[in-house]
């Protein structure tokens, strides 16, 4: 159904086309002019009678009349500056309303619509504040929450996909990650001039999927890459509309490469027997499917609540104890601000997720016990190096959950009292005594403190970089 709008103009279409005035048309069918006048300006829904005898009259079927396609480009920029003008942003100018009558050329109408189109643009992208994605970011994440972060229509597509490209078992191959770019015609070409703000580019037209020259570090790098280009593909992805459809996007595109990478049956079976054995450790379902830490970790959290009867926290944190990236459904207290955003705040010293870095060897987890206001819970965590910055993963779960998990046995334990300032966060009162006034120091400051909220279509992407590496591989492609 079109909107009332585009059916007016349709019915003003036919009306002069078949040589006729209101005035005629209203005596003919026997109806007030200004009640056809109302139609067609958009500002009353005919019945679906008088609609009947328009169609009639006119000559024409009533689907044609409900077409939602405008009679003509004329037509298409009348109702986007219609629109355009309609909106709360237009209002609150105090501006006039402009009616694209007959007197206002085609070339001022395309002229005034492609000024609406920008200033939308330009209030699309002041809306893109930090403040706002990290609302955006919460939203997701308090989704995903809802849903125990499984998305059980991704896992049936995954799960499809590998088995039509012919994957039996063990870890998904590169050549097997080709075949099923291959039945969605696509190719990847692996290219060292990639623009320097992308991690990989999808050319629709010439069905594309340009990476790296070289993996990763971790082992499954490019096959991700690739299997997050196909998601896009796969989940009928189209350009943003904001900065939550971004990460929504984003987020389902993961999540998708990641079920391709761990199949939901093997990495189900899997853990499953691991918990039969009382034995389960991240490092070992990342081993199995030759991943990352952090990849089998956050898989965890899509298959253990579902298929194990499992609550858990996941926790990424940087070297400076703030969270990167966090998901729980154990009632694990996150610290959080006024928006409920966790990333970017502070962990307690005594989480598992920052005494993990003390350790001298860390080539394996390090398993604690902390005990919170919400309870005591089991922690896995492994540490690593990223661009020459510290990171830590953690995987944990309630107390009543640890029996299933190797490194339960251990005596590592620690108290955190947290969110109360006293834990961790408040100095000692004689410490800060003695030397108030007598210390100073300069503070390390991270370049992003400043940095302004990644824009473009794709946020985070140079839309010109991006655009002239494409046309310089087209003309490639046509040699």
């Amino acid at each position: 159904m079109p909107d009332l709008a585009t059916l007016g103009r349709r019915v003003r279409h036919f009306r002069l086309e078949a040589g006729l005035t209101l005035e005629q048309l209203g005596r003919d069918l026997d109806v007030a002019q200004s009640q056809l006048s109302l139609i067609e300006n958009g500002h009353r829904e005919p019945r679906l009678t008088l609609l009947s005898a328009l169609a009639e009259r006119l000559g024409v079927g009533v689907g044609d009349l409900l077409d939602a396609t405008p009679p003509s480009p004329r037509a298409a920029l009348e109702i986007e500056l219609e629109k355009a003008q309609a909106s709360a942003a237009y209002r609150e100018l105090g501006l006039p309303e402009l009616r694209a009558g007959r007197a206002l050329s085609d070339d001022v109408l395309a002229a005034l619509v492609g000024l609406h189109r920008e200033l939308d643009r330009r209030a699309r992208l002041a809306i893109a504040t930090p403040e706002e994605a990290r609302r955006a970011n919460t939203r997701q994440r308090m989704r995903m929450q809802k849903r125990d972060n499984h998305l059980p229509e991704i896992e049936a597509l995954a799960s499809e996909d590998v088995a039509a490209a012919g994957h039996e078992g063990g870890a998904l191959t590169h050549r097997t990650v080709t075949l099923m770019g291959e039945r969605l015609g696509l190719s990847i070409v692996h290219v060292d001039d990639l623009p320097h703000s992308a991690r990989c580019v999808l050319d629709l037209e010439s069905g594309r999927i340009y990476i790296p020259p070289a993996s990763i570090p971790g082992g499954h790098g490019l096959r991700s890459l690739a299997l997050q280009a196909m998601a896009h593909v796969r989940l009928g992805h189209g350009e943003p509309r904001d900065y939550a459809d971004f990460l929504a996007q984003r987020q389902d595109a993961s999540y998708y490469a990641a079920a391709c990478l761990m199949p939901t049956d093997a990495a189900v079976a899997f853990l499953e027997r691991a918990k039969r054995d009382r034995d389960i450790a991240i490092e070992d379902f990342r081993d199995a499917f030759g991943v990352t830490h952090e990849a089998a970790a956050l898989r965890f959290t899509n298959l253990a609540t579902t298929h194990l009867d499992m609550t858990l926290h996941f926790l990424r944190v940087a070297g400076d104890g703030t969270v990167v990236r966090a998901y729980e459904n154990d009632g694990l207290p996150l610290p959080v601000d006024a928006t409920r955003a966790t990333e970017g705040q502070v962990v307690c010293r005594e989480w598992s997720a920052r005494r993990a870095f003390a350790r001298t060897t860390r080539t394996t987890e390090y398993y604690q016990y902390t005990d919170t206001p919400a309870g005591t819970f089991f922690e896995a965590t492994q540490t690593g190096v990223a661009e020459s910055e510290e990171f830590s993963i953690t995987l944990g779960v309630p107390y009543r959950e640890s029996k299933w998990f190797r490194g339960r046995d251990t005596t590592n334990r620690a108290q955190s009292r947290c969110p109360d300032l006293s834990c961790c966060r408040r100095p000692d009162e004689e410490a800060s005594q003695r030397w108030r006034g007598r210390a100073w120091a300069s503070a390390r400051v991270h370049a992003h403190i400043f940095s302004p909220l990644p824009q473009g279509t794709y946020p985070g992407v140079d839309d010109r970089e991006l655009y002239a590496f494409l046309d310089s591989h087209a003309a490639d492609g046509e040699e």
